[in-house]
């Protein structure tokens, strides 16, 4: 699998109202397209070689995925807290940048114009506060924060297929909660709980600061292969049931 492609989205984000300079990271399956598109929304750290083999991952499923770089115009510093506010509030610059993203891959003649989003952490956040927005066939929330206005925000939204860890202090009973509120709406989907997971169990190699790491470990944030097995079965599973033409679907 090749090195996702930088791709350039200003142009669809601008004049929108989302950033002035986007960029995105664009991974492709191998063989003849079309294929259905998923925009990837990353973590709180930004866009590192974790985040870009989730992207690589779904191309490997027969995705193509597009990783839109939050933090393009000034970094985590400048960007983050604005970033999450808007991950929980509905609202700011970071849903144009996303919505950008999705056009990218809706208008692609590689695309076959289904268009799923999935998220980690606060790109979880994101996933969720997406799914209700009519803009996207299929859901991937992992472990994101939910919103606040629960059932307001989900009312008729895409299958939503969702992930958390039950060692995830940040998040204690989330997964019941959503799960409770799609059924309450009558959304398709399917969350669960991982029990001896916690925070960021999808990724493959830890991330943050080398001298957070060992902190990270102790509160039981990082991978956890077991899980995260599972869980991408999950994902993909629901993907190509949402996202695929029976035809295609594995």
């Amino acid at each position: 699998m090749s090195v996702p492609e930088s791709v350039d989205l200003s142009q669809l984000s601008a004049p929108a109202g989302g950033s002035r300079r986007l960029t995105g990271h664009l991974a492709r399956p191998e063989g003849p397209g079309p294929w259905p598109g998923v925009v990837v929304v990353h973590e709180a750290l930004g866009v590192d070689d974790v985040m870009l083999r989730q992207a690589q991952r779904l191309a490997r499923a027969g995705y193509l995925a597009l990783l839109p770089d939050l933090f393009t115009e000034g970094g985590v510093g400048r960007c983050l807290v604005p970033t999450m506010r808007a991950s929980s509030s509905g609202r700011g610059r970071a849903y144009q940048d996303i919505t950008a993203a999705r056009t990218f891959l809706a208008e692609s003649p590689d695309c076959t114009g289904a268009v799923g989003i999935i998220g980690f952490c606060m790109g979880g956040a994101f996933a969720l506060m997406s799914a209700g927005s009519g803009s996207f066939d299929a859901a991937s929330a992992n472990y994101g924060m939910l919103p606040r206005n629960l059932d307001e925000t989900l009312a008729g939204a895409c299958p939503v297929v969702a992930s958390y860890g039950g060692r995830d202090r940040m998040l204690k009973g989330a997964a019941a909660k959503l799960d409770s509120a799609l059924g309450r709406l009558g959304i398709v989907h399917d969350v669960k709980e991982y029990p001896q997971a916690g925070h960021a169990f999808l990724n493959d190699a830890e991330v943050g600061p080398r001298l957070l790491r060992p902190l990270f470990r102790v509160t039981g944030m990082g991978p956890h292969p077991e899980a995260a097995a599972d869980a991408w079965q999950r994902i993909e599973t629901f993907f190509d049931t949402h996202l695929k033409p029976p035809s295609t679907a594995r």
